[in-house]
């Protein structure tokens, strides 16, 4: 017997739509910077498509024959009387039924698939709602302005010379199709930041606010390329670099000294439980007090 208590396949897939998204916006920034949403949804509109197809080919479903079956008759019998109808009315009823079907044969799929569209729409209206409201796309132009240029300030210190960095809200760098927090070229002027390293980056700078592991990434994502810009290509290299230059670079921008010092350190511990994916971002056992990579062998505390 068919268990009629689970729901539909579409139904399922509907509803891990629904929880993925909630998941992408209220969850973790390494989520939105690793998962493009823009994939989710290309892939729900896939299984909607697949759906209508499918149903479409599988044509109009026949009425259930409800009839005593051979199998009722042969254990407990059936003898037709007057007041049952016989074999000839059961088969003009089963006829009418499935006349009365098949009108509008394709309505069912078809709406089932509108209203999937349409669920996928409130979706993608509902990330427009968030992202337009929240985060760094809720600054204005001269606020994104003023953040970059102070942005920039911090990384042409370690590049050691004047450089610019970009947040890209376009995604055409980063954060879209890398899935990276940063990008720039080795020796070059510029570096470009997803948006969400860029709002941590101005809530601390500028509302004095922080969230301990994402502005702690945001530094070390910060001061990372800057170091590509000033001139070094390894990346294990550079992040080494990096977690020591955000202590100074999380001082100025309005953290306490030890406050910095404990993210950078937390940043350390957790360079190592990174993915196979990131491993040439893994730092070397020199990446420690008084090793060939420690930046100021005067000091006692690292990084």
């Amino acid at each position: 017997m068919e268990d009629l208590t689970w729901p539909r396949p579409a139904t399922l897939v509907r509803i891990g739509l629904v929880a993925l998204v909630a998941l992408w916006i209220l969850g973790p920034s390494m989520l939105r910077s690793a998962l493009p949403i823009w994939l989710v949804f290309l892939v729900a509109v896939g299984l909607e498509v697949q759906f209508l197809v499918g149903a479409l080919r599988a044509g109009p479903r026949q009425a259930p024959d409800r009839r005593p079956q051979q199998v009722d008759l042969d254990r407990y019998g059936f003898e037709p009387d007057e007041d049952v109808l016989d074999e000839d009315d059961l088969d003009d009823d089963q006829d009418e039924l499935e006349v009365a079907a098949e009108p509008h044969p394709f309505l069912p799929p078809v709406r089932r698939f509108v209203l999937g569209l349409g669920l996928i729409a409130a979706l993608v209206l509902a990330i427009w709602l968030v992202d337009s409201r929240t985060g760094w796309d809720s600054l204005d132009g001269p606020t994104h302005g003023k953040a970059a240029a102070r942005f920039s300030a911090e990384a042409s210190r370690i590049a050691g010379k004047e450089v610019s960095i970009y947040c890209d809200e376009s995604r055409d760098y980063v954060g879209a199709v890398q899935h990276a927090d940063g990008v720039a070229i080795v020796g070059g002027d510029r570096a470009y930041l997803t948006p969400e390293r860029c709002f941590d980056l101005y809530r601390l700078a500028f509302e004095d606010e922080v969230t301990w592991s994402r502005t702690a990434r945001a530094l070390a994502v910060l001061a990372h390329e800057a170091w590509h810009l000033r001139g070094v290509g390894d990346e294990g290299t550079a992040e080494c670099y990096a977690l020591q230059s955000g202590v100074e670079v999380g001082r100025r921008l309005g953290l306490s000294q030890g406050t910095a010092e404990r993210m950078m350190r937390q940043q350390l511990a957790e360079n190592a439980l990174r993915g196979a994916g990131t491993a040439e971002y893994v730092v070397s056992p020199e990446c420690r007090d008084g090793g060939r990579l420690d930046l100021d062998a005067s000091r006692t505390s690292f990084p």
